[in-house]
């Protein structure tokens, strides 16, 4: 792509026979390795990882921190249509995987016809079709911290104030509800993703905001639900009842996409592929073999 170079591993590439799956990664910024436990699904399905640009082994790109009409989606839309024109896969059957904010991305791109021909299955997991829906799950789970909490996270962003050590303890209260239910804390996947924004927030901090609790970004007003009626594939949602992407904010997706499907996983959050590794993976696969 012209602003940069973005990278990829796609293990057995040369030997790709089965229908492959692209992993489109969440943040945005997290990167791919948060990811890596969809591995359990090989070597039936051929898996294709990529760092989108900004982030992870891609180009990065402090200089457009702040630049809202750079890092838009269409930019990210553009880099997966590149990636999948580069691999010589446009005119052959393909299954998309997105999670978070890859799930947002991967709506889009699935319900844009001149990208999506040989989409062959689309999974949505732990995401969102609107920012209004997930700031009214988001508020939800807000009033249920302990009321010190919710009184630093207040000041924090009446302040606008969010790089201090209260703040940063009080979001990881929320993380550990809603992010992720492994224990220990953090887990090595949760790990690989706070570590990749704390490197580099250029696109995380442009285009979400200081955390999850937050949206100050140039997503802010971002919604799928116009377009998610031309989405024509089969399409799996995943997500856990402990999830930050609560219903109400997956509901859109499950009302306006023909063919879907929606499995909502007990003793789970965002990371439902860690917390309940082996039912999710047990879902995908059987979705993925349909």
């Amino acid at each position: 792509m012209s602003e940069g170079t973005a990278a990829f591993t796609v293990p057995g590439v040369s030997k790709i026979c089965g229908t492959p799956l692209i992993v489109v990664h969440g943040g945005p910024g997290a990167c791919h390795e948060y990811l890596l436990p969809l591995t359990d699904l090989g070597p039936s399905t051929p898996l294709i990882f990529y760092d989108q640009i900004g982030n992870g082994q891609s180009t990065h790109l402090p200089e457009k921190a702040g630049d809202e009409a750079f890092w838009s989606v269409g930019l990210f839309r553009r880099e997966l249509d590149n990636l999948i024109t580069y691999l010589g896969l446009s005119e052959r059957p393909i299954d998309v995987y997105g999670h978070s904010w890859g799930g947002m991305l991967a709506a889009v791109w699935a319900a844009t016809p001149s990208s999506s021909t040989n989409l062959r299955r689309l999974v949505i997991s732990n995401s969102l079709a609107s920012m209004e829906s997930w700031r009214v799950g988001i508020a939800v789970l807000r009033k249920k911290l302990p009321e010190d909490v919710q009184e630093v996270l207040d000041r924090a962003e009446e302040k606008k104030e969010f790089e201090t050590p209260e703040y940063d303890a009080a979001v990881e209260v929320f993380y550990k509800r809603h992010l992720s239910l492994a224990r220990p804390w953090p887990a090595k996947e949760v790990q690989a993703a706070l570590d990749w924004f704390a490197k580099d927030s250029t696109t995380y901090g442009t285009m979400y905001g200081p955390s999850e609790l937050y949206i100050s970004g140039s997503l802010r007003d971002w919604t799928s639900i116009p377009i998610l009626k031309n989405i024509r594939v089969p399409t799996l949602l995943l997500n856990g009842t402990e999830d930050e992407a609560q219903d109400v904010t997956m509901q859109p997706f499950f009302d306006h996409i023909e063919k879907v499907k929606w499995v909502t996983l007990d003793n789970a959050a965002h990371f439902s592929h860690v917390e309940q590794r082996e039912k999710y993976m047990k879902h995908l696969r059987k979705f993925l073999a349909e």
